[in-house]
Formats: C-alpha cells, sequence, structure tokens
C-alpha cells in the first residue's frame, strides 16, 4: 500500500522528505514508514481542498451519494486487507477487525451516502406575503483530526457525514496508527471522488495537527482524542472562528442495581472495559456496583477477566492484544501505583503478562482496582484495561458517582426495572447511555459527549447539521406589500 500523503488525488512524498517510523505495538517492530506532513504540506493540502470545494458542493447531492456507496463497496471489497491493516497497527484483535471495525466502517459511508439526497431544508411560517424557507450549505474546507484507537472506523465517521453534506476534507491520521487511513486513500481515488476533495496528511499533532487547527482557509476542525489536546485545538482555532466539533475523553459509568441479571451484567462490563484493551472514549472504566450484588459479581467479573486470552492481534484466538504504544503501557501501568498510593486495592492485574512470547509488546493484563469515588483513578481516564470498582448502598449515591467526574460520554445502566432505568437515563450527565447493554453504535445513532467529553455529535442527522449551515432565506410575494421606508 501507499505511504506518502494524499493531496490532490495524487500520492506524493512531504515537501522535507521526513518520514515517520510506524511500529507494531504487538513485537515493538517497524512496519513501514510514512511520509510525514509539516506545515507546508497541509497549506498546500487545504489549497486543494479549497480549489476543489466549489464544484463538489455544486455536483448533484445523489451523485456525492453514489461515490460514497461506491466507497463502501470497495470497503467491503477490501475486508480481509483492511483487517490485517487494522490489527497490524493498533493491536485489535483480529477478531474483532473483520466482525467490527471493517464492516462498520462500510455501512458507515453507505448511511451517509444514503443521506446525501436527503438534507433538507424546511419553510417557516410568517407574516403574510412573504415566504421564508431554511437551507442547509455546505461549510467549506473541514480539517478532521484522527484518533489512534479506531482509526478505521473514526475515519468513516469523519468523511462520510462531511463529504455527503458537500465539504472538502483534510484529514490527519494519528502518527501511531495511520495505515488503514492511508488504505482508505487509495479506495477514494479508485472509487472516482474528485482530485481535491479528499486530502489525507499524516504527521504529528504539533507540527501539521497545528497548522490544521489554525488554517484560516479552514471552516471547521473536528477533533476526536484527549481533553487536554482538544484545549489546544480550540485555542489554536480562534483566528478565523473556525467551527470546532471535538470528541474528547471519557470516565464512563457503567452501574449494576440488585435486580440486575448480573451474568449478562457481568458479560457486559467485562466488553465495556476490556474491549480493544480499553482504548475507547467510551469505554465502562468505572463499575459502580450495589452492595448487595457486589462480591457476588466481582467474583465472577474477576474470573472472567483472568480468562481473556492475550495475544497475537493477527491470531483469530486473541481476545485482547497491545496497548498501541510502549508510553502508553507505561502511563496505564503508572495508575496501579497511583491507586495504592490513594488508599485502592489491586482485585486483579495491574501488571504486564509473564508469558515470554509477550515480553516485547505492549501488553498489560486486565486489570481490576477497587477504589473511592475522588481518587485519580476514579476520576481520570486511564484508557486502558483498567476498570476501577466502586460501591454503592442508594440509587441517589450511585447518581452522584455517575456525575462527580468533568467527563459526560459514556454510561451504563443493568437493571430489570426499566421505569428506574428510564428515570436514571435521563438524569445522568452523559451523551449517551446504555440499558442493559453498552458501547452499541449505530450509523444512524448520534455519538458524542457534554462537558469535558466535548461537544458536537458524530453519525446520525446530526453530524450532517454539524457539517452544514442553515441559510434563512426570505421572499417578498406579494407586490402591494407596503414599502419598509415610509414618510408621513
Amino acid at each position: 500500500m501507499n505511504t506518502q500523503l494524499f493531496i490532490d488525488g495524487q500520492f506524493v512524498p512531504a515537501k522535507n522528505g521526513g518520514t515517520i517510523d510506524v511500529l507494531n505495538p504487538s513485537n515493538g517492530e517497524l512496519i513501514t514508514k510514512i511520509a510525514a506532513a509539516e506545515a507546508e504540506d497541509v497549506n498546500i493540502a487545504v489549497a486543494a481542498a479549497k480549489r476543489a470545494f466549489p464544484a463538489w458542493a455544486a455536483t448533484p447531492a445523489a451523485e456525492r451519494g453514489r461515490l460514497l456507496l461506491k466507497l463502501a463497496d470497495l470497503i467491503e471489497e477490501n475486508l480481509e486487507e483492511l483487517a490485517q491493516l487494522e490489527s497490524l497497527d493498533t493491536g485489535h484483535p483480529i477478531r474483532d477487525s473483520r466482525r467490527l471495525d471493517v464492516p462498520r466502517t462500510a455501512a458507515c459511508f453507505r448511511y451517509f451516502g444514503g443521506m446525501a439526497d436527503k438534507i433538507e431544508g424546511s419553510v417557516i411560517p410568517v407574516e403574510q406575503g412573504f415566504l421564508n424557507y431554511v437551507v442547509r450549505e455546505p461549510i467549506g474546507v473541514v480539517g478532521q483530526i484522527v484518533p489512534w484507537n479506531f482509526p478505521l472506523m473514526f475515519t468513516s465517521w469523519k468523511l462520510g457525514p462531511a463529504l455527503a453534506a458537500g465539504n472538502t476534507v483534510v484529514m490527519k491520521p494519528s502518527e501511531l496508527t495511520p495505515l488503514s487511513t492511508l488504505k482508505i486513500a487509495e479506495l477514494v481515488k479508485k472509487a472516482g471522488f474528485p482530485d481535491g476533495v479528499v486530502n489525507i496528511v499524516a504527521g504529528y499533532g504539533h507540527t501539521a495537527g497545528q497548522r490544521l487547527a489554525e488554517h484560516e482557509d479552514v471552516g471547521k476542525i473536528a477533533f476526536t482524542g484527549s481533553t487536554l489536546t482538544g484545549q489546544n485545538i480550540v485555542r489554536s482555532s480562534v483566528g478565523n472562528l473556525k467551527r470546532v466539533q471535538l470528541e474528547l475523553g471519557g470516565k464512563g459509568a457503567n452501574i449494576v442495581f440488585e435486580d440486575a441479571n448480573i451474568d449478562a451484567a457481568v458479560n457486559g462490563a467485562a466488553w465495556a472495559i476490556f474491549h480493544n484493551q480499553g482504548q475507547a472514549c467510551i469505554a465502562g472504566s468505572r463499575l459502580v456496583l450495589h452492595e448487595a450484588i457486589a462480591d457476588e459479581f466481582l467474583e465472577k467479573f474477576i474470573k472472567l477477566a483472568e480468562s481473556i486470552r492475550l495475544g497475537d492481534p493477527l491470531d483469530p484466538n486473541t481476545e485482547m492484544g497491545p496497548l498501541t504504544s510502549e508510553a502508553h503501557r507505561n502511563k496505564v501501568l503508572s495508575y496501579v501505583e497511583i491507586a495504592k498510593e490513594q488508599g485502592g486495592h489491586v482485585l486483579s492485574g495491574g501488571k504486564a503478562p509473564e508469558d515470554a512470547s509477550l515480553q516485547n509488546g505492549y501488553y498489560v493484563l486486565p486489570t481490576v482496582v477497587e477504589a473511592k469515588p475522588m481518587d485519580r483513578v476514579a476520576q481520570e481516564e486511564v484508557f486502558g484495561p483498567f476498570v476501577t470498582v466502586l460501591r454503592f448502598k442508594t440509587d441517589d449515591e450511585a447518581l452522584d458517582i455517575a456525575n462527580c467526574t468533568e467527563y459526560g460520554l459514556g454510561s451504563g445502566l443493568w437493571t430489570q426495572n426499566l421505569q428506574r432505568a428510564h428515570q436514571f437515563a435521563k438524569r445522568i450527565n452523559a451523551g449517551m447511555c446504555w440499558i442493559n447493554s453498552y458501547k452499541r453504535v449505530n450509523p444512524g445513532s448520534p455519538f458524542g459527549g457534554v462537558g469535558k467529553s466535548g461537544y458536537g455529535r458524530e453519525m446520525g442527522f446530526e453530524a450532517i447539521h454539524d457539517y452544514t449551515e442553515a441559510k434563512s432565506i426570505w421572499v417578498n410575494v406579494d407586490a402591494n406589500i407596503p414599502p419598509h421606508f415610509q414618510r408621513g
């Protein structure tokens, strides 16, 4: 596959010839080198997108949709290659890349391909003699920054609505996991998108990402990543008052009530935190247990956690792979000591595996720690296979625990009392809440958070709104309307 920058329909090297090493997280070995975009490369990509915008915005919506549907077909045709790249680059178990990451990517492009010619306006009832209607228009050139944890899927979440709405795009994938996004660039070209409509420039955040955020010809920046970086993005974007969309950190409360189906909740809670090695902003990283069932739950949960098969991401039997980088592995493990310093108890895991075959990779055992609600491990996003157990006695106490962080992205409730569940869901400060489930996503359902988890929404019709501007048009349809300026 091509590892250069994709600008104006062509793969080109970085202007200064710089490259970035892409490492295999399962063994630390070099996979390949990719071109490293600098500010000059971003400028060239933005210029290409700006040139392409008028024609793309004027392209019939059905044609834009056709190209997105063609891209979805190509992704399905290349499922195995994309799955292999995603697992090699990120550490996702191949079983998840094949059955989740690639199909969800195709489904997202297909959803927005179907949405392209259904972006409707409205007619506003106003005073007699006037017609007032509202149309939605594309913003222009959009900058998009994709995170390292689900690069393939987030590429579709960002490109799909932006292109359907008629915007052109300059996208920066993470320098840690750029390969599947660069493969999408090849498929974009093969699908027949006009040159300059999609531009992909891999590079470091402090250079390429910074320039994209501050560029005066970029009308919107969409970022997924850490809250700290999101705050920097906002500061960099103020020069031209561009629109900013942020999907940031999370500290999801996964609450298990005394009447829950324990076996289902144990299975769901394990998926909520250990899927993708816990490297998910929506992870159920706070496991909030009613004291009446806590001990029974933990006995089953820890048994399941300790049975999870760690291994080579390309092995179909692997259930949990490595973390994405050595630095991130070390950060996750540092929270074990932080928990102990504040009086927390490590119930399981808390270290790297002892298996000799895994020693060169960035692995961490599934980790279960019991702590207090205001401890750092219950407040800060660890972003790994690390769950903090908290206990409660009353519903109000559970709600207080759920709402006591600065984040507000995902949350979960396990109960057979649906009246309680609906009431709780409304009171939890989170953009999403799953009841007797966790981490379900669908292209038609909006995804995003509140508080320090960001603002704006991916997916659903809300995403189309985030990539368009509303224009109100007034028409005088009555020649007898009195003039505005009257004397006497």
